[in-house]
């Protein structure tokens, strides 16, 4: 038996436009299919290809009906959905760090960045609206 890729992650949040908003026109992927579950949700996509099924689910959270959720994936406490809690950051190759940088400072979204010189890789770190950090690695030519 053996793992061969990540498949997806998923992130429950009480405020799925805003992490719509934030994977969609902040990180460019694109919303696609996804089952009927008796929950709220989406599905992200990276392009067009839905085969993989994703590479982010967003969990919208119903306070008035939490009962598919429950069913489906169990209960969590809403003071338990902030962060990344023992996963410290979800990380994605990228290009266009200047376009980027600037997508991010007309939001005015807090970034943090640095580069590795032994990779030659330039990493930008952010958070999305529930706080999970994600990391974008961009060739540090681009960092100049």
């Amino acid at each position: 038996m053996a793992i061969d890729k990540l498949a997806h992650y998923s992130i429950r949040t009480t405020d799925l436009e805003a992490s719509r908003v934030f994977y969609t026109e902040i990180l460019g992927f694109r919303v696609g299919y996804r089952p009927p579950f008796d929950f709220p949700g989406i599905w992200l996509y990276m392009g067009e290809d839905e085969r993989e099924y994703g590479t982010v689910h967003i969990i919208g959270i119903d306070p008035n009906n939490p009962e598919g959720l429950i069913k489906y994936l169990g209960d969590k406490s809403l003071d338990s959905l902030k962060g990344t809690g023992s996963v410290d950051h979800i990380a994605f190759n990228a290009t266009g760090l200047a376009e980027m940088r600037q997508k991010l400072t007309s939001r005015g979204m807090a970034i943090r960045e640095r580069t590795v010189p032994s990779l030659n890789l330039h990493q930008v770190f952010l958070e999305d609206p529930s706080g999970v950090t994600i990391e974008l690695n961009y060739p540090a030519a681009e960092a100049v």
